[in-house]
């Protein structure tokens, strides 16, 4: 049932259902709730405390839903619509015969970056690869199932099979991708500073570097007005990267912090970036920051 309404929501014009994204975002945003004010702390902590910016910030979470099911259904129309100034970043890197780890944080629209990494720098002898995590509920499972795996491209999941496919990946060469953004388990992560706040940061992207001399890459792509499509940005992150494992998570952060703020309105401010995991020791600054 949830896929058929994808494909439903998927022959909808991209500015409406963006529209439709953007009042359904602030209406959720209205409502008092640990939303609403998780969005707020997040946003103030780096810097952004206007009123209009978060109502906009909350209506652009609600069109990056929306717009989703017309990317996976309708995805070669909606790739003629992505605009670039930068593409020459990831074309100088594929030139270097080394793998690329594209980080796309929670930032625009991920899934239009990810499918336009996948149709210009990934083929059949050189497949792409983006690391998931499975949902719990077998409703949303079955749908990724079938959006995640297309030509040249293959979803593995996020667990020590999709790391080692991913070692494999990179070490031949190809495109990997994954979101750096997400709050790790304990274990899997250090505490690194994110806009001025300390935050559980996976340490993953590091170590694959590591293990495969792979070039790191930030890219996102920010929503363009009118349904007119996105821009792609990319930061290539700087080499070398330290061996400190939580210097590289704060350099991979401050990476993500740049471009956030080229266009700030469209992350995911609501996202619980700065919680503590099960298991894991207390942030550093938590008496800075109480609960």
């Amino acid at each position: 049932m949830l896929i058929f309404l994808a494909r439903l929501l998927a022959f909808l014009p991209l500015s409406v259902l963006q529209g439709l994204g953007r009042m359904l975002g602030r209406l959720v945003y209205a409502l008092p709730g640990k939303y609403r004010q998780r969005l707020q702390a997040n946003a103030a902590q780096a810097g952004y405390t206007d009123p209009a910016f978060l109502r906009r910030a909350a209506g652009e979470v609600g069109a990056m839903i929306l717009e989703t099911p017309r990317i996976w259904f309708r995805n070669e129309d909606c790739m003629k619509r992505v605009v670039s100034d930068d593409e020459h970043i990831a074309l100088d890197a594929l030139a270097e015969g080394r793998g690329v780890l594209f980080l796309t944080p929670h930032l625009g629209s991920f899934e239009a970056a990810a499918w336009d990494g996948r149709l210009k720098y990934a083929s059949p002898d050189k497949p792409g690869l983006i690391m998931y995590r499975i949902p719990r509920k077998a409703i949303l499972a079955s749908l990724l199932g079938v959006v995640r795996n297309a030509p040249n491209m293959r979803a593995v999941p996020a667990n020590m099979q999709g790391v080692r496919e991913f070692v494999r990946a990179l070490k031949r060469g190809a495109i990997a991708g994954m979101l750096p953004d997400q709050v790790p388990s304990s274990g899997e992560g250090v505490w690194a500073p994110f806009f001025g706040r300390m935050a559980y940061t996976v340490t993953l992207p590091g170590k694959l570097c590591a293990q495969t001399n792979a070039i790191l890459i930030v890219i996102a792509g920010e929503r363009l007005p009118n349904g007119q499509g996105w821009r792609i940005h990319r930061a290539r992150v700087p080499e070398p990267l330290p061996k400190d494992t939580a210097e590289q998570a704060a350099l991979i952060n401050a990476a993500m912090e740049d471009l956030i703020r080229r266009f700030p309105e469209q992350y995911l401010w609501g996202y619980n970036r700065y919680k503590t995991p099960r298991g894991a020791a207390p942030a550093p600054d938590a008496d800075q920051h109480p609960r």
